[in-house]
């Protein structure tokens, strides 16, 4: 698969579907670590943003202690994930201000489809975004 084509594992991509459902009224958000480029690990992290209806945070001392994991499970960071309660899945300007890690891939989930969820990837580099195609895969 090329960096324009990333498979998610299925239980990866249940488990962001599931927080984003358990706490619709405000931006979930964590990393996935990985490894030699495919994703294995989601490590959910509390949102410390002032209005984490609007916006993500990542807690600093969870995010030192998910990075620490993934160093020690011999991961990398793979993604930085989060949600979108009441917008679409597509980075906002405020994430494309934050983005500070461009080797990572960015996943939006959206709550705003009626009925159903709505996750998509997105490279971020220099305050711009490009989709990077998302297949479901198997464990």
């Amino acid at each position: 698969m090329t960096p324009e084509h990333i498979r998610i594992p299925r239980k990866i991509t249940n488990q962001l579907l599931h927080f984003a459902q358990q706490t619709p009224a405000i931006e979930i958000c964590g990393l996935i670590g990985g490894k030699k480029g495919l994703p294995t690990r989601c490590y959910p992290i509390n949102n410390r943003a002032d209005q984490p209806r609007r916006r993500f945070l990542l807690d600093a001392g969870q995010q030192i202690s998910a990075m620490s994991a993934m160093r020690a499970q011999g991961e990398e960071l793979f993604a930085i994930y989060h949600s979108h309660p009441n917008a679409p899945a597509i980075p906002s300007r405020t994430d494309l201000e934050l983005a500070a890690y461009p080797e990572a891939l960015y996943l939006i989930i959206s709550l705003k489809t009626k009925g159903v969820l709505e996750m998509r990837g997105f490279k971020i580099q220099h305050k711009r975004a490009w989709e990077v195609a998302l297949t479901l895969g198997e464990d």
